[in-house]
């Protein structure tokens, strides 16, 4: 039995539910129904039970259900290494969200040491073919499902950033403005490089001890310009160095937000960007698999997956193989699918959920053992 897993879930307001409960086990759940019924919208109530701002990025008061838009709120009962947590997630009138664990007042780091949530969905499709900036915020989902301090590293560095960049923009030049920000940059951002590297050395190791139908990657990190500095006086010094520049600019040039992922398909040896659209796909979902491997070897919990329409860009075999790797790994696995056929094959391995057009109601299927 796994150690992480939702056995109920709550949605009032959020999106296109008024109203919906779910009652769930351990197994994976199947969820199908037609474009537009509101599939995607549980799976991003689910992401919610994980730090940053879910699957889809959204403000608070974007999912909020329309036209009300009076607020939000999602509860679920967390069972997470043989204990069960009550997790409460609400906004009002588009407020920021908040967060009660066992009825107290937590944060999302706290969230983040009871919860892994990987997710996988279509818009990540593009991600070896676009910019930088979604290649970063897939690393850091990677590395902070390893580590949930992650989290407080980005928000001390991209503040710090933000109070430099104004600074730039407003051509201030005395130094003695830019000290603290740059050595508080400095602190975070070495955190944060040293938390990707991590990252990336263990999915390594989860790619390359595992038998699977899906294509591993090569992952590297990159800079945009130049290389990171490897230690908070060099960041300091080169920071300091690079005000000239950055006043030029505008804005601050050198540090972790310039890094990119670059990702190689291993036996190919041909770069992500340069693969078919089916080669991009399988390896997302190889660094997914390795992602939840790595995370169940390292903590004995499997993370809940979250993966919207991935069973209909996959064939049969891969269809399967993936199925398989899901029970192989005994993670709460959510899909998302228009065609019940695509998960047929899980059988009573599943809990098949059916969500209709009107108003989202939710219906279970009743298969044997289901």
């Amino acid at each position: 039995m796994p150690g992480l897993y939702l056995s109920a879930l709550t949605l009032s307001h959020f999106r296109s539910h008024e109203s919906t409960r779910l009652e769930l086990d351990c197994r994976p759940v199947a969820i199908f129904g037609p474009n537009g019924a509101g599939k995607t919208n549980l799976l991003e109530a689910v992401s919610m039970f994980s730090p940053g701002r879910g699957l889809r990025r959204a403000s608070a008061q974007n999912m909020a259900l329309r036209p009300k838009a009076i607020g939000w709120k999602i509860t679920g009962l967390l069972h997470s290494l043989h204990q069960a947590h009550e997790i409460e997630i609400w906004s009002e009138e588009g407020a920021s969200r908040q967060l009660r664990i066992d009825g107290k007042t937590a944060s999302q780091t706290v969230l983040g040491r009871l919860a892994r949530v990987l997710w996988l969905v279509p818009a990540m499709d593009r991600l070896w073919t676009e910019g930088a900036e979604g290649r970063r915020r897939f690393l850091d989902r990677v590395t902070l499902s390893f580590t949930p301090s992650h989290a407080d590293a980005s928000l001390a560095y991209e503040k710090a950033m933000r109070e430099r960049n104004r600074l730039l923009k407003d051509q201030v030049r005395d130094g003695h403005w830019y000290v603290a920000l740059e050595r508080q940059m400095a602190e975070a951002g070495i955190a944060i490089n040293v938390n990707r590297d991590r990252a990336l050395a263990q999915l390594a190791t989860a790619q390359s001890e595992a038998e699977t139908a899906f294509p591993a990657a090569e992952l590297e990190l990159t800079m945009t310009d130049g290389e990171m500095p490897a230690t908070v006086s060099d960041f300091r010094e080169a920071l300091h160095e690079s005000r000239f520049r950055d006043l030029a600019a505008g804005r601050t040039l050198v540090g972790p937000h310039r890094a990119d992922l670059h990702a190689v398909y291993t036996t190919k040896g041909v770069p992500a960007a340069e693969c078919s659209t089916g080669e991009q796909k399988a390896l997302l979902i190889s660094l997914i698999l390795a992602n939840a491997r790595a995370l169940t070897k390292d903590s004995g919990l499997a993370p809940i997956l979250l993966l919207d329409e991935v069973a209909a860009h996959l064939d049969a075999i891969r269809r399967a193989a993936l199925y398989e790797e899901l029970g192989a790994l005994e993670a709460q696995a959510w899909m998302t699918g228009t065609d019940a056929e695509l998960f047929a094959e899980l059988g009573d391995r599943a809990r098949h959920l059916e969500v209709t057009e009107s108003g989202a109601v939710i219906r279970p299927v009743f298969r044997a053992g289901s």
